[in-house]
């Protein structure tokens, strides 16, 4: 197949630090060119890729030193491109959410659409009833419960690259916070989690500006206060096998409804356990008592770390490879592509039509 992919534009594919959607999407174009398709990447000239690239701005906007920049002015040029060229390609698979819809209102059939946000937002159901031709994916079938209306094409859990992450089987020294410090990501739990545990906590995090007064006033405090917790800072692809290879758990101690959650998957690629709260994504991503454990409240989550040390964590590692490779996640999107080229093709794809991991064949 000729793919096109075209991913948002404000961290590098993959990013260089923290960043969920481009890093999927990396993942995701390198497998489908192992696979033997020919992809062409519609993003930042700094991107490392296995596709032909096109290069639609100088850099990814977050890290750009500018002073003055434009989001949105930068996503239209990419657009307008992407548009310009779209003869060329037999699926264009869109990441940018709903911003490429007025552009290719004539080529729907064409498109493939991954949301890779949370969709309680106001003013989101009625962009997706107005454009309800573009066939959409969801990121895991939670993700869907605010627009269950929409065109879903199928679910498809993200995947990473497998060699990517170093796993390791001994015994972690840690508990391990990674991701982004935010209300909704609840750090403060993990925090308290390993003070009733007496375990040193690491905190590896970005900051962004919207948070910044939270993590002043909420999160420093804590972090100053108890000698067991360390805050490492924002960390990169290069650094994550180290960081939570070396965990006894991950804490992922969420308070909101995660789309998917890409760090539970990462944690799992370094043979590291997961102790997640159940909202959102997370019952379908964490297997409770193989990869993890799935909890409700804070009691809960400090007996779960006490049995979670005592998990195969080979086995964590094997399920990481079956269920979340980047190659299982290409494959999946190859039968979405397949199906959305498929004569006669409804318009609005059909419930029964999504994709769920533990079904599938992975055909490895």
């Amino acid at each position: 197949m000729r793919i096109a992919q075209v991913p948002p534009l404000y961290e590098a594919v993959p990013p260089r630090l923290y960043g969920g959607t481009e890093r999927v999407v990396a993942h995701l174009t390198d497998a489908l060119v192992e696979l033997g398709h020919d992809v062409t990447l519609f993003a930042s000239a700094e991107a490392e890729t296995k596709a032909r690239l096109v290069a639609v701005r100088d850099q990814a906007i977050r890290l750009d030193p500018a002073e003055l920049k434009s989001d949105l002015a930068a996503h239209i040029t990419q657009l307008t491109e992407v548009r310009r060229r779209a003869h060329e390609f037999d699926v264009i698979h869109f990441h940018t959410d709903m911003l490429h819809f007025p552009f290719f209102e004539a080529m729907p059939d064409k498109t493939l659409t991954t949301l890779h946000g949370r969709l309680d937002v106001k003013d989101l159901p009625d962009v997706y009833r107005r454009w309800r031709q573009f066939p959409l994916v969801s990121i895991s079938d939670d993700q869907r419960r605010p627009i269950p209306f929409a065109n879903w094409a199928g679910t498809v859990h993200h995947g990473m690259s497998a060699e990517l992450y170093q796993p390791s089987y001994e015994p972690g020294a840690y508990l391990a916070f990674l991701g982004r410090i935010s209300p909704e990501k609840r750090p403060d739990r993990a925090i308290a989690i390993a003070q009733r545990l007496g375990m040193r906590l690491k905190i590896a995090a970005k900051v962004d500006a919207a948070d910044l007064r939270y993590f002043q006033d909420k999160i420093e405090p804590l972090i100053l206060a108890e000698p067991l917790v360390e805050y490492v800072g924002e960390i990169g692809d290069a650094a994550k096998s180290a960081f939570l290879g070396g965990a006894s758990a991950l804490l992922f101690p969420i308070d909101w409804p995660e789309p998917f959650g890409l760090v539970m998957i990462e944690a799992m690629a370094c043979g590291t356990p997961v102790v997640a709260y159940a909202n959102g994504s997370v019952p379908e991503v964490v297997e409770d008592g193989v990869t993890g454990y799935i909890v409700h409240d804070e009691d809960q989550a400090v007996a779960a770390v006490r049995r979670a040390v005592g998990l195969n964590r080979q086995e964590v590692r094997r399920r990481f490879e079956l269920r979340f490779s980047a190659t299982a996640m290409a494959r999946r999107y190859l039968d979405l592509y397949a199906e959305a080229l498929s004569p006669g093709r409804p318009g609005v794809a059909p419930e029964r039509n999504s994709i769920r991991l533990d079904r599938i064949s992975l055909r490895l």
